[in-house]
């Protein structure tokens, strides 16, 4: 399991011309779900995303928590960070798992969010949707973290 955390000033998710999410200082949390990935992935994850420390404290310094600051988060599935572009052109999605295998663990690591910042801080996408998704990356600052 993979995320990609970007801390924004302002974020938020369209679907078709309907805004669906919208969050001022926080994250946008972009999560994408590999074959074989476990729920024990999914919660140390979202620990690990609750707890990253990216924003900053009165001394300038990257100390400071989503809890800390008071931020919200918007996740949205990503199955294409998976995508592997080594060969060709065209990348394959096969280490992505399928949606059936996806959702739940997607499902979980929201849940899971949610138990640690609160219903109203944690928002999502649609999974399997098309979306648009505004990201007023701030900093900018982008951590990109696997589970083990």
């Amino acid at each position: 399991m993979r995320v990609v955390v970007q801390r924004v000033s302002e974020a938020g998710v369209t679907i078709d011309g309907n805004v669906h999410a919208s969050i001022g200082r926080g994250y946008v949390i972009l999560l994408g779900i590999r074959t074989g990935d476990t729920h024990e992935a999914a919660t140390f994850l979202a620990e690990k995303c609750a707890g990253l420390r990216v924003f900053e404290d009165d001394a300038g310094k990257m100390n400071l928590s989503l809890k800390d600051v008071g931020g919200s988060v918007i996740v949205v599935s990503q199955f294409t960070l998976y995508g592997d572009a080594q060969k060709g052109n065209r990348p394959s999605f096969i280490e992505a798992a399928r949606p059936e295998e996806a959702e739940p663990l997607y499902d979980l690591f929201v849940a899971r969010m949610k138990a640690l910042l609160g219903d109203e801080r944690v928002q999502t996408g649609v999974f399997r949707a098309m979306m648009q998704v505004k990201i007023v990356n701030d900093g900018p600052v982008t951590i990109l973290i696997e589970s083990k």
